[in-house]
């Protein structure tokens, strides 16, 4: 299973709503079976979907509870999604509230067992058992509290949905910053890219774009999700935007970055893309020296590179 963390610590730059589109291509229009994991207190996730609950568990009891079941009766109610009744086959959700809050502390004044690998150790522990899926996408809060930690040391890979405006750049570096930390308990973790959410074709966005592209230690997606109020309305909807309006730009936006997520680049062809994380052609044989020789480049701290 892959771990995919959705993170950013600005809020209002449709985190939420890519975590909820990412998965649902994942499962629907690749047909990988995915676990959608609401990390925020929030709970817009589980809102969305219409599995808000405080009478079922959560990943708050995900989190604190010593009970390895936990997870799985936390997600034996959430197998069907969509306010409309819509059945997802693919997708199961562990659904979040503000129940987490109480548990992000609880976490730091527990010392009896380890803080930083509790949701790791349990995904780990539900594939054992048998419940396997292909991806694991985490819609996190914007925070650095204990359960975004989790996130980020249970996860293989970070995506970041900004939003360019004045405050574009706000907590970017903070994050990268607590991802290389994050990497004493998970030296695997790569931050794959940052895409624009919200994209107008103006000054502002194109200026903002040429910029965050600069950025050292922040590799940017090409595809950018364009803004059109057929986002908001699915907030109201509770369908993904495949299923509301799958002829808009931003459904049309979702599947395109699910898909330059997916497509990986071949080294000889594209080598540059490789000091940005991104996964070298597993089927070329070709790759492998180039791969090495990169990986040890951007190692010894070769300055940053445009994608």
């Amino acid at each position: 299973m892959k771990i995919i963390c959705i993170i950013n610590l600005k809020g209002g730059v449709a985190k939420t709503i890519s975590a909820i589109n990412i998965a649902y291509t994942l499962a629907e229009k690749h047909g990988k079976r995915v676990l959608l994991i609401d990390n925020d207190k929030q709970g817009n996730t589980s809102k969305f979907f219409g599995v808000h609950s405080y009478e079922k568990p959560s990943i708050a009891d995900v989190l604190t509870k010593r009970d390895p079941n936990t997870l799985l009766a936390a997600l034996g109610f959430t197998h069907i999604g969509g306010l409309r009744g819509e059945k997802y086959d693919n997708l199961h959700i562990l659904p979040a509230n503000m129940n987490l809050l109480a548990a992000d502390r609880e976490i730091l004044i527990d010392a009896s067992r380890p803080q930083q690998t509790r949701l790791k150790k349990v995904l780990e522990a539900h594939e054992r058992a048998g419940y396997t899926y292909d991806y694991a996408v985490i819609d996190c809060a914007p925070d650095l509290n204990m359960s975004v930690i989790n996130a980020l040391v249970a996860a293989h890979d970070v995506l970041i949905p900004i939003k360019v405006d004045k405050f574009a750049f706000d907590g970017i570096d903070t994050l990268l910053e607590q991802i290389d930390e994050v990497k004493e308990f998970n030296p695997a973790l790569r931050v794959v890219g940052g895409f624009i959410t919200m994209y107008s074709r103006n000054n502002v966005n194109m200026q903002g774009v040429e910029a965050l592209s600069k950025k050292v230690g922040l590799p940017m997606f090409s595809t950018v999700i364009r803004n059109t109020v057929k986002v908001n309305e699915t907030t109201y909807a509770g369908v993904p935007l495949a299923v509301y309006a799958p002829k808009s730009t931003a459904a049309r936006d979702y599947e395109a970055l699910v898909e330059e997520y997916l497509t990986p680049i071949c080294a000889i062809t594209n080598p540059k893309n490789l000091r940005y994380g991104h996964s070298a052609c597993e089927n070329c044989g070709s790759c492998k020296g180039v791969t090495e020789s990169i990986t040890n480049t951007r190692n010894e701290g070769e300055g940053n590179h445009e994608h």
